[in-house]
């Protein structure tokens, strides 16, 4: 009599299934998870844009250039790879400073803001399960302020 070597259809079907069923919950888990990471370059990169607003104010008692309608402090963060970073400011005692997903990062439809009231807003377009916010900045699906 031989013995049998090897694995069975049945033996090998049921480890396929396995690992499918491990994928399709993991995958979705490590993308949040991914995403999160790189909402913090926004929310950093806002803070310190914020830092410069009231530092430039200071010194200025503006958050202008002089007789211009753009901010008097510079808008460039150091590293950004994510977000691109704009700010305005519609008087000498207001600016408004915005970081917009990259979409060839995977953060399109992702919009945070800031301004001199240390208002925090989250924009997100198109992102199902994202909750759009007018007082804090939302990192995380399903979250709310």
């Amino acid at each position: 009599m031989r013995s049998a070597r090897g694995f069975t259809l049945i033996e090998l079907m049921i480890t396929v299934a396995v690992i499918a069923i491990l994928s399709a919950i993991a995958l979705p888990s490590y993308t949040d998870y991914v995403r999160r990471g790189k909402l913090t370059e926004a929310t950093s990169g806002l803070s310190e844009l914020r830092l410069r607003a009231e530092k430039f104010f200071a010194d200025n008692r503006t958050y202008q250039n002089a007789g211009a309608t753009d901010v008097g402090f510079s808008e460039v963060i150091n590293g950004a790879r994510y977000f691109v970073y704009d700010c305005t400011s519609t008087a000498a005692s207001n600016f408004s400073c915005t970081a917009i997903g990259v979409a060839n990062q995977g953060m399109s439809g992702f919009a945070y803001g800031i301004n001199e009231s240390n208002t925090r807003t989250s924009t997100f377009t198109s992102l199902p399960g994202w909750n759009d916010s007018t007082n804090c900045w939302v990192i995380k699906k399903s979250e709310s302020c």
